[in-house]
């Protein structure tokens, strides 16, 4: 019985996190590999910490009242927590729980020193590291200190920062259990830790080793700065050496010291090239058997490497698979379609599937590889070309993986590199004729989808739709289609090259393409401040709206007074853009139509900022300062040398501009479009599978891929732990950045501005729409969020045409993503709001409710006292 409660580290292994906690099965995983020396120790079981919180009743009332306090309560959690520890603290060990700790003690030498260490069951994992959460004590001697440390150890999983993790993360206490690590002590002569991969950049051949005199927790508690030398290849590529002031060392009674190091030594590296390459080595070693990158805590004794602990490095965002070795470089789709969230695996396949390019995934989002396009100097000049227009950091950081000679080879210009980015030359007419057919020929296609998927389910279902996502790409990649996007946006770049050059004005088509025709995704900002004006006569539906919760609202709406019309006007409104919603490219999000309550605070917003008629005022004021603005461009191209040539050129153009421009948002539209079509069928389909047992809900399809169900629906069958695990990545996902550009290294290369045109302290971003706004910053992350007033400026991450409501209500825009074509950009142009886009880190640099000025010309943001 007593011998669960003690497991030696050489018994255990990494699958055994339930019984020893994630650092005792790393330690028991590490000690089994060739050629790693790890210090000898054991393991006191979750066993025994359940042993000992059953011996105190109170904790169960305790642990109840600590999962109901909010996360952001600290001084409840502070009381409550320090009460627990106590408690624990202050429970009697059990004789036999003490004599299997005293026997494993006897066994490695009853006197020699140990290291205590917590080793809880939610730590080291895949997905979450908490590392830090919990405590280690060095140096302890004797048994009595020993059993001392092991309760402070399982006392110490009710930290305040322990408690307030797990309830951030949705971890439920009773679901974590501490083990204890006992070590024998080790006294290095140097120690610190090593990056089997750079944790800044991600790349997987750079390791990284931070090293300093002593033991390593001078370095973990921040107390020395360290050396810290990278290598690549088996070779140290760089080293910077630190002036190491104090060490910790162990003291001979127990416990620990800070000491100062002789002035002598203090800038001596703690190792020499050679040993850091060895340390590397065995960083490898561990690595391959983990089968991830590792971030490892080392000592240094009498020349020899003893590894006290391993852990995955949870911050790197994961490189796409592809099962060769070759070299390869990825560009975000999330950047161009303004969408950087995780995608859910149902939402990425069908991306996949309907895309026009082969897409890669990782991290919960999709990639495209550029790599062969970058390969070839005709195919490299087009997409740098085109990647530089839409986004500057984009095309930066290609660039910086190109002056890398090594890394991208060189294929000659007849190689199978594609056609480069940027589609069909426009050569066609400018004609409005051309957007009218294009716009009815995508609406015939979508009416034909709604009438034949009606009667398909089960596996004939999954049959037609593999045929209607041909459809969806042949739609997508229809010749006349594709010059018209690009003749607006070629045009577009053609007023603003040859107007700056002609009369040194910057981003003229920005005020040339206001109001311009058949903007399907600025109708839709405006044709909600229509429905504000159907509501505002209507006291009784504007206080109803203002407390409305439940998804059915629009039912209820037809029992108040002015209630009909309202909920006819709201209703009219969702089946013109229902299918759109935030994030909309994944088609597992909740769809407007799905969830109406997301518009009803941009609703009240409308009605409380604006008078009746706006939507048609703001519409007439944009068309007529474009004109005003057409007819100033051209009589001051006039009065030029060689003037009426020019005029007549810039004129061609403006008509183009305006001809084309609108068009741009339209195939976005038309996707979405079709996909709410796929998800109504999907989700009937998976309603059937609730019916028949074989699913728990409904939505649980969103974590399979279309291949993965088009098979549950065929054999009836699912594996709820696969549903499990995807739910577990997925969450997971959300703590990753996704980079522009990631190479197969693992690197993620962010690309910068190289701007000297601003002023000091300035935020940097990309100008997309001209004019300078001053105003309160209102940073919101979730449509549902928005409460803004008349002169607000929207700062988000991104915005994807289910933000152009908010557009009609703000003065002006910062986003963290996008490009000059993104959506944001073109509908921000469209209502003439002066933005910036691609500003990093704009939602953390700037705090909601601060004063900003917007430079939309010039393209930075200054943050005001």
């Amino acid at each position: 019985m007593t011998e669960r409660y003690v497991l030696d580290l050489q018994e255990v292994d990494e699958t055994q996190v339930a019984v020893v906690g994630g650092k005792g099965a790393h330690l028991g995983g590490l000690s089994r590999i060739e050629g790693i020396r790890v210090p000898a120790g054991f393991c006191v079981t979750t066993d025994a910490f359940r042993r000992i919180m059953a011996e105190a009743p109170s904790l169960d009332d305790r642990l109840d009242q600590l999962s109901r306090l909010n996360p952001d309560d600290r001084e409840a959690i502070r009381t409550l927590s320090a009460q627990i520890r106590r408690t624990v603290e202050g429970i009697a060990i059990p004789d036999d729980l003490t004599a299997a700790i005293t026997r494993a003690l006897a066994r490695l030498g009853e006197q020699a020193a140990y290291a205590v260490r917590s080793s809880a069951t939610a730590e080291d994992l895949p997905t979450a590291s908490f590392a830090g959460q919990q405590d280690t004590y060095l140096n302890v001697v004797g048994p009595t200190a020993i059993l001392q440390h092991v309760s402070r150890c399982w006392a110490s999983l009710f930290t305040e920062r322990a408690v307030t993790y797990r309830q951030r993360n949705g971890i439920d206490h009773r679901t974590v259990h501490m083990a204890v690590v006992v070590q024998r002590m080790v006294f290095p002569h140097a120690s610190g830790i090593l990056f089997t991969a750079d944790p800044v950049t991600g790349n997987r051949k750079v390791a990284t080793v931070d090293a300093g005199f002593g033991l390593g927790e001078a370095l973990v508690s921040g107390l020395v700065n360290p050396d810290v030398f990278k290598v690549r290849h088996g070779e140290v590529v760089a080293k910077a050496i630190a002036a190491k002031q104090r060490a910790v060392h162990a003291l001979p009674t127990g416990g620990t010291q800070e000491v100062a190091i002789d002035s002598r030594r203090q800038e001596q590296p703690a190792l020499t090239d050679a040993q850091v390459v060895r340390l590397v080595q065995l960083g490898r070693r561990i690595e391959a058997h983990f089968g991830r990158p590792q971030d490892i805590e080392w000592c240094l004794v009498d020349d020899g490497f003893q590894i006290v602990q391993s852990r995955p490095i949870t911050t790197l965002f994961p490189v796409p698979e592809t099962g060769d070795r070759e070299n390869h470089v990825y560009v975000s789709v999330g950047h161009q379609q303004m969408m950087t969230d995780p995608m859910k695996p149902l939402g990425l396949s069908m991306w996949q599937l309907t895309a026009m390019v082969p897409m890669h995934t990782a991290g919960g989002r999709l990639f495209v590889d550029v790599t062969r396009r970058l390969a070839s100097p005709a195919s490299r000049a087009g997409l740098l070309d085109v990647m530089g227009r839409g986004d500057p950091l984009v095309r930066d950081a290609l660039e910086t993986v190109l002056d890398r000679d090594d890394f991208v080879p060189s294929l000659p210009d007849a190689g199978p590199g594609g056609p480069p980015t940027g589609g069909a030359s426009a050569t066609i007419e400018t004609d409005p004729a051309i957007v009218t057919e294009l716009i009815e020929r995508s609406q015939v296609s979508i009416a034909a989808l709604e009438r034949d998927i009606r009667a398909k389910t089960g596996p004939a279902l999954f049959e037609f739709l593999l045929e209607a996502f041909a459809e969806h790409k042949r739609v997508l990649s229809d010749p006349l289609s594709m010059q018209a996007i690009m003749a607006g946006m070629e045009a577009t770049w053609w007023l603003n090259d040859t107007l700056q050059e002609w009369l040194g004005e910057k981003n003229a088509a920005d005020t040339l393409t206001l109001s311009a025709p058949d903007n399907v995704t600025s109708e839709m900002g405006l044709a909600l401040l229509d429905v504000a004006d159907v509501i505002r006569p209507h006291s009784e539906v504007v206080a109803f709206l203002q407390g409305v919760e439940d998804e059915g609202f629009l039912d209820e709406l037809a029992k108040l007074e002015g209630g009909t019309e309202a909920r006819d006007a709201i209703q009219a409104y969702l089946d013109r853009y229902g299918m759109r919603c935030v994030g909309e490219i994944d088609i597992t999000r909740p769809r407007w139509r799905e969830r109406p309550t997301t518009l009803v605070p941009v609703l009240l917003d409308n009605v409380r900022n604006f008078e009746p008629g706006a939507a048609e005022r703001r519409f007439e004021q944009g068309r007529r300062k474009a004109r005003q603005k057409e007819q100033d461009v051209l009589s001051r191209l006039r009065a030029l040398p060689d003037g009426d040539r020019k005029a007549g050129e810039a004129k061609r153009m403006i008509d183009r501009v305006r001809t084309f421009i609108g068009y741009r948002e339209y195939p976005k539209y038309a996707i979405v479009s079709r996909y709410f079509v796929y998800k109504q069928a999907l989700l009937e389909e998976a309603e059937r599978l609730v019916q028949a047992g074989v699913l728990p809900e409904k939505e649980d399809i969103f974590y399979l891929t279309f291949q993965e169900l088009h098979d549950v629906v065929r054999s009836n069958q699912t594996n709820d732990r696969l549903i499990q695990q995807r739910k577990d990545a997925f969450r997971s996902y959300h703590a990753l950045t996704p980079p522009r550009v990631l190479t197969s290294d693992g690197e993620a290369v962010t690309g910068a501005y190289r701007r000297d045109d601003v002023p000091a302290g300035a935020l940097i971003g990309l100008p997309v729409s001209a004019g300078t706004i001053e105003g309160r910053a209102r940073v919101i992350l979730d449509i549902a969020e928005a409460d803004l007033e008349a002169g607000d400026i929207l700062v988000t991450t991104f915005t994807d045409p289910s933000w152009s409501p908010l557009f009609v209500a703000v003065a002006g825009l910062v986003t963290e993503v996008g490009g000059l074509m993104t959506h944001g950009a073109v509908i921000a142009r469209e209502y003439g709001l002066p933005a910036v886009v691609g500003v990093e880190r704009a939602t953390r640099l700037i705090r909601d409710g601060q004063r900003i000025r917007v430079h939309g010309t010039d393209g930075y943001v200054e943050i005001l006292p």
